[in-house]
């Protein structure tokens, strides 16, 4: 199949690197000659662990190419996907369509013959209408089919989620589209993942559902975690007691400083902004959100109380900044919550972080980068662990002890334990919905 890729960031670069891999031709389009440039280069613009050597493999055998122009992409094309931005538009917590709108315009400029579209960005029930009524609308002569599919790609593991899917989703109207769209993820269907064919409301709807409900398990253990924190119970071993139930499953339900990144927090608010538009309050979706607010300024307040109460005058470093390990994505991390409000309070922060860098230099002002954990602990008062890369998780306790200035940390992923901390000689230890170490007696 000939497949044109609107959209190099995220979801278009991997998707357009994957579909290849399949054996497809693929050209991926992108409006920033810079980054078709580095492209073209063999440069990956974002950070995903495998995406340079699979992107330069297919590239080098033919199946793989890079462009500014549509025109160019969709010439003999089977499929156009657009997998452009969809952000929460300011003001009204809405998704913001009008990327996918200008790409559907310009689709239909330049069409010419059958051609199925498909909207891989994530979009509000209802905008795959739009997209046909807007093609419709511009090139009434076109013949073509609008598809739903939606992405379920974690940052971090987009590969083997692309290759080794849980499901893949298509929304289609025509029995056309569905022998297209079958075509084009034929090589997983002959692998036996699922491919959940339906309409194009209910592929909409299962990409918003699904992402809320997973942004709901991770915000109802960090809400269980507060209160374990008061009752002097162990989150880790609530997590473990109700995950080995088969109902609920372990997975989402790891107790830390509040989910963030490219999806949850955008696609939550979507939802809830959806549901009030239709007369149907998203309550658990928007309590979701709130919790979530409060998660985070939670963790602020264990730092100060780490602090003796006030940052000013304090040094502190932190190990983490992206929302998550193996990526550099910063969008809505916790760290641009807890982060500026200790510069805010007056402290020195250190940063370490192996990705996050590239974004965090113009996102968190007034910080110093440090290359090494170690360095950053230098006469520290506080050590904060607020992302969980591998890197972070056999430190040289004792180490960091010695070059501290006053010996305290702040686990906000419970990778250690009290009383590893208790061992190295940290006067304290807190971490999230266990007994802090200094009210524990030891």
């Amino acid at each position: 199949m000939r497949i044109a890729m609107i959209g190099t960031g995220y979801v278009g670069l991997v998707s357009g690197v994957c579909f290849s891999d399949f054996g497809h031709d693929v050209v991926c389009v992108d409006k920033d000659p810079n980054k078709i440039t580095r492209l073209e280069n063999g440069e990956v613009p974002i950070y995903e662990p495998g995406l340079d050597d699979l992107m330069n493999k297919n590239v080098e055998a033919g199946r793989l190419r890079f462009t500014g122009s549509l025109e160019k992409a969709l010439d003999g094309a089977d499929a156009v996907f657009i997998a452009v931005g969809t952000p929460t538009r300011r003001g009204d917590g809405h998704a913001d369509l009008s990327y996918v709108m200008a790409a559907a315009e310009e689709i239909a400029r330049l069409a010419s013959d059958y051609i199925v579209v498909v909207t891989k960005s994530t979009v509000p029930v209802g905008t795959n209408r739009k997209v046909r009524e807007t093609i419709a609308a511009a090139n009434p002569d076109l013949d073509f089919d609008v598809a739903s599919n939606p992405e379920f790609l974690r940052e971090g593991a987009a590969i083997d989620d692309f290759m080794r899917p849980d499901r893949v989703v298509v929304g289609v109207e025509s029995e056309r589209a569905g022998t297209v769209m079958s075509e084009i993820y034929r090589p997983l269907f002959l692998r036996d993942f699922p491919i959940v064919t339906t309409d194009l409301e209910s592929a909409e709807m299962i990409k918003y559902a699904a992402n809320a409900f997973l942004a709901a398990k991770i915000t109802f253990v960090n809400e269980i975690a507060a209160l374990c924190e008061r009752v002097g119970a162990d989150v880790k071993e609530v997590s473990k007691g109700i995950g080995l139930d088969g109902r609920i499953g372990n997975k989402f339900l790891h107790a830390g400083p509040g989910y963030g990144g490219s999806c949850f927090p955008k696609d939550t608010r979507a939802l809830a902004r959806t549901g009030q538009e239709f007369g149907v309050p998203m309550q658990i979706t928007e309590a979701v959100i709130k919790v979530n607010d409060e998660t985070k300024r939670r963790m602020v307040e264990k730092l100060v109380d780490l602090c003796d109460g006030s940052f000013n005058g304090k040094t502190v470093a932190v190990l983490g900044v992206t929302f998550k390990p193996n990526t550099d994505d910063m969008r809505d991390a916790p760290s641009l919550t807890v982060v500026p409000a200790m510069v805010g309070g007056g402290a020195k922060v250190r940063v370490v972080d192996p990705q996050g860098k590239r974004e965090g230099e113009h996102l968190l002002p007034g910080v110093t980068w440090c290359e090494d954990p170690y360095e950053a602990a230098e006469q520290a008062d506080l050590i904060v662990v607020l992302t969980e890369w591998n890197q972070f998780r056999a430190l040289d306790l004792g180490r960091l002890k010695d070059t501290m200035r006053t010996p305290r940390m702040a686990d906000l992923r419970n990778i250690y334990t009290a009383k590893d901390a208790e061992q190295a000689g940290f006067l304290a230890y807190d971490s999230v919905g266990r007994v802090p170490m200094s009210s524990s007696g030891s």
